[in-house]
C-alpha cells in the first residue's frame, strides 16, 4: 500500500503541474486575467483551431487523470488499517 500511495501522490504532483501548465498555454477568450497581461492584443500568431482542439483533448485526459489519482487516495485513505 504504500509503494500505491507513493505512485499515487507522485502521480498526482505531475498532474497537477501539467494541468496548470495546460490552462495557462490556453487562449484567452477576452476579459479577465488574460486581458491584463497583454492577452486581448489579437496578433496572427496566435494558435491555430486544431492546436487548440489538441490542447482540450490534452487538458481534458490530465484533469481526468488528475481526478481519478485524488478518488483512489481518497479511497486508500479511508480504508486503510493504520
Amino acid at each position: 500500500m504504500l509503494v500505491l500511495n507513493i505512485v499515487l501522490i507522485s502521480l498526482l504532483v505531475i498532474t497537477s503541474l501539467l494541468l496548470i501548465l495546460f490552462i495557462l498555454l490556453h487562449k484567452g477568450r477576452g476579459g479577465g486575467l488574460s486581458d491584463m497581461f497583454g492577452g486581448g492584443v489579437t496578433s496572427s500568431l496566435g494558435s491555430s483551431g486544431v492546436a487548440e482542439r489538441n490542447l482540450n483533448r490534452i487538458t481534458i485526459v490530465v484533469a481526468l487523470v488528475w481526478f481519478l489519482s485524488i478518488v483512489a487516495l481518497g479511497v486508500i485513505a479511508r480504508f486503510s488499517v493504520a
